[in-house]
């Protein structure tokens, strides 16, 4: 997930500016991401020292839905993060679920400015990975130990959701798979295939378990049929306590929230690779038929139209003596039938007889 940016490269892009800007500046900037999350920075000229970032994002959970706000472990985590920097104003401002007074004051300079601004620009990861990473910390925690587990349906993009069940001793997380095109099914297909079989090998046994399946897993029986409606499958990732383990549990986390992310990314890519490679090898092959062409142009080009016709006739003739050669039938006809012994009898019985005669005749003279 390393081409994926935690933080909001257009928030940063503002927040840097209001930064380093030389005289204090009037911001008032609404801005939307993923059509369903929306910013305000605020920074006023009378008050120079503080600028307002108020966010509005649904939460990961469709089922904890609050009215004041944001779940408590949210705001502890945000409050632990920020402590230094940004404050959480209470309540937040009409229309959004926290407000953030950010001190530029207190930013420190040169380099260490950039990594703080861009840290403030990653709140919405921060919120939205809240609640994945308080599920993936009680995994081996008693109260999820015994009975039936409901699945949890988490969104982290509205046509995009996907669900976590808790099990005895791991945490499995399932992930409905949809796509618009058939060769992008096709291509995601094979990918699966290959990343379980990767998977089972040895050098990866460290990795959480991956399972692919045409059919929903029994752990989402019960669920909508809309919920389980695909045409790639479901894909699933077995966690144990061991995958989470200190700075595991964030890029755990992360991993997870953009595993759709990166999914199309990789069927884009492969699609990609997959239209140049058939366009080279067209080039390839009009190149050869092209210079066959002029091979052939070029062997008949001394030649006149009318030698040319003159050739196709004389070549059809020859074809047509060579299937069918009539002189040779003729003769074949016309050859006399050989019939044993009739030399001996023409010479007996149609000879004709010889006189002898003293006086010759003369020719007559006119």
């Amino acid at each position: 997930m390393a081409g994926i940016d935690k933080a909001s490269p257009a928030l940063k892009q503002i927040l840097l500016k209001i930064y380093r800007a030389e005289y204090p500046i009037e911001v008032d900037h609404c801005l939307h991401e993923f059509g369903s999350v929306e910013y305000r920075i605020q920074s006023s000229a009378s008050d120079p020292q503080h600028t307002y970032l108020s966010i509005s994002t649904p939460l990961l959970s469709q089922g904890i839905l609050l009215s004041y706000g944001l779940p408590r472990y949210t705001t502890e985590l945000l409050n632990r993060i920020y402590s230094d920097v940004v404050e959480l104003e209470e309540p937040a401002r009409e229309g959004f679920q926290l407000t953030l007074r950010i001190n530029l004051g207190k930013i420190p300079k040169k380099k260490d400015a950039e990594k703080v601004i861009t840290e403030i620009s990653s709140v919405q990861a921060i919120i939205l990975g809240s609640q994945l990473k308080e599920m993936l910390k009680n995994v081996n925690s008693q109260e999820v130990s015994r009975g039936p587990y409901r699945p949890i349906k988490l969104v982290y993009h509205p046509r995009e959701p996907f669900f976590v069940v808790k099990q005895e001793t791991s945490v499995i997380t399932i992930f409905p798979i949809r796509f618009k095109e058939d060769s992008d099914v096709i291509i995601a297909t094979s990918f699966f295939q290959e990343l379980m079989d990767v998977g089972s090998s040895g050098a990866f046994l460290k990795a959480p378990p991956c399972h692919w399946s045409p059919i929903p897993p029994h752990e989402l029986r019960g669920e909508p049929i809309d919920e389980l409606s695909t045409n790639g499958g479901f894909v699933s990732f077995e966690i144990s306590s061991r995958h989470v383990e200190g700075k595991k549990l964030e890029k755990m986390v992360w991993c997870l929230l953009n595993f759709y992310a990166f999914l199309k990314n990789h069927v884009k890519s492969t699609r990609g690779f997959i239209q140049r490679r058939m366009r080279r090898r067209l080039e390839s092959l009009v190149e050869v038929l092209q210079k066959a062409s002029k091979e052939e142009d070029h062997i008949k080009k001394p030649q006149e139209r009318g030698h040319k016709r003159r050739l196709i006739i004389f070549s059809r003739s020859r074809f047509f003596r060579k299937r069918f050669n009539f002189k040779k039938q003729m003769k074949h006809i016309r050859s006399r039938i050989k019939i044993h012994g009739l030399a001996r009898f023409r010479r007996r019985w149609f000879r004709l007889p010889t006189f002898d005669s003293v006086r010759r005749y003369t020719k007559l003279r006119q």
